[in-house]
């Protein structure tokens, strides 16, 4: 009877610790289940959709022959295109191989702090690497890839270890792209065969490599790509998912994408791709990202790239713009050289979207959509908000050096500045509804930037 109610008592006790964890904030983690009903019920970490502004990085064997695009493999042995096997009948000699390639993907100048400090000048929140194109090259040393990884072959480096260390070291976030597929992987070609219904190359290969980034690297994104030919089902999507957010070292923090199968991209996963380049017409009701890239024919280096193929300050800007007051990320992809350099015109471009960020940073970083997204007069306006504050982010500089805005709604507090300008702006009632906001008349040289100028509205509704 003493020991009935001294178990008693305990439960009690429990009962009453449990609940004053409850009350202090605690909360138990839900557990999620593989199945895509509850893994989409997972929040987004807070992290991401404050970042707003990332840099892609697409480096692999392909970069060797950068010529094409970084399908370059494919193009030359899955399709046969004919420009392919003109290239290599030029410049290979006779029976050279995709291999071959291999030993001279060099990363010689590969310099991992010089890369994040031009990624941190950028203002990029997150860098996410290639570790693995559909070529299968692994950019570290992969357990299951032997003699097609960077540190058997070529630079003989863990090359997605060593810019981990810098990125994290200067306080952004790590992402790791990974491919699921490979093109000529003899047990994916087997499953291909089989009509998909064999997993052999998703035992062997896929996820023993995702679970070995995870567990070595703990990265805080995971960008899943190559899901296109098969279902979920082949990759095991669900259950790897469950198991990263239930029982990961990463299950707190780690944001992933939607290409986890065939049948995913726009509709599961963590936010939305949904397709490359993806530019929504109206505000979406779920957290997506844009990514693009500088060179807009190819995500790797080209040699054969000219100036007109890559994208101009301004382009980069508007398209940052745009994306993040729908609500978007923006990932903007650079291609390194097989040595390890990024060409001159891409520290330029990613420099100048840093250099707007230090003035405009805060119209965009950790800011929210507004009631209105879009308004276009006689010049384009984006807005976004940050808790009471609007911004308006206007394109053009109109020609008579008035802003007109129909949707912000003035009240007895309004003030209105411009951001990189100390004093506040003049402003009226609109005749015909709306305001006009009296631009600074200066010299567009010595305005804080070229293009792409803030107006903070605070006090309007």
């Amino acid at each position: 009877m003493k020991s009935r109610a001294v178990g008693a008592g305990l439960v009690l006790l429990l009962l009453v610790l449990l609940r004053a964890a409850y009350v202090r904030g605690f909360r138990p983690q839900p557990r999620y289940t593989p199945d895509w009903q509850s893994l989409d019920s997972r929040p987004l970490p807070e992290w991401f959709d404050k970042a707003k502004f990332g840099v892609f990085v697409h480096w692999g064997v392909f970069s060797v022959p950068a010529w094409g695009s970084e399908w370059f493999w494919w193009h030359w042995k899955g399709e046969g295109l004919p420009q392919y096997e003109q290239f290599m009948s030029d410049n290979y000699p006779p029976g050279f191989s995709y291999a071959d390639f291999g030993p001279q993907f060099t990363a010689r100048f590969f310099n991992p702090d010089s890369w994040a400090d031009l990624f941190q000048a950028a203002g990029a929140k997150y860098v996410v690497l290639t570790t693995k194109h559909h070529e299968g090259f692994t950019n570290w040393p992969s357990p299951v890839s032997w003699n097609w990884n960077s540190k058997d072959v070529g630079p003989h480096r863990d090359l997605v270890g060593e810019l981990g260390k810098a990125v994290q070291k200067r306080n952004m976030r790590y992402g790791l792209y990974h491919s699921l597929l490979e093109w000529f992987h003899p047990l994916y070609l087997l499953d291909k065969k089989n009509g998909f219904k064999t997993q052999h190359f998703v035992h062997a290969k896929t996820m023993p490599e995702l679970y070995d980034l995870v567990y070595r690297y703990e990265p805080d994104l995971i960008w899943s790509d190559g899901e296109w030919e098969c279902p979920d089902t082949y990759w095991n999507s669900t259950e790897f998912l469950s198991w990263l957010y239930n029982d990961s070292p990463v299950k707190d923090k780690v944001v992933v994408n939607d290409r986890w199968g065939q049948n995913c991209s726009c509709h599961h996963g963590g936010y939305y791709n949904c397709q490359d380049k993806f530019k929504p017409e109206s505000l979406p009701d779920h957290k997506w990202e844009m990514c693009s890239s500088i060179d807009k024919f190819s995500w790797g280096y080209r040699r054969n790239m000219v100036l007109s193929d890559v994208a101009t300050e301004c382009e980069i800007i508007s398209e940052l713009v745009q994306t993040v007051s729908l609500g978007g990320n923006y990932l903007l992809n650079i291609g390194p050289t097989k040595d390890g350099l990024i060409v001159p015109i891409f520290q330029e471009r990613l420099l100048a979207v840093g250099k707007w960020l230090s003035i405009n940073g805060e119209a965009i970083y950790s800011s929210k959509p507004w009631r209105k997204q879009l308004e276009k007069n006689t010049t384009s306006v984006w807005y976004t908000s940050r808790e009471t504050t609007v911004y308006a982010i206007f394109l053009q500089w109109p020609e008579n050096g008035v802003l007109s805005l129909v949707s912000p709604i003035t009240t007895s507090t309004t003030q209105i500045t411009m951001l990189g300008v100390q004093k506040d702006l003049k402003w009226s009632a609109d005749p015909e509804g709306g305001l006009l906001i009296y631009l600074p008349q200066l010299p567009l040289l010595t305005l804080p930037v070229d293009f792409g100028w803030t107006i903070k509205l605070v006090g309007v509704e």
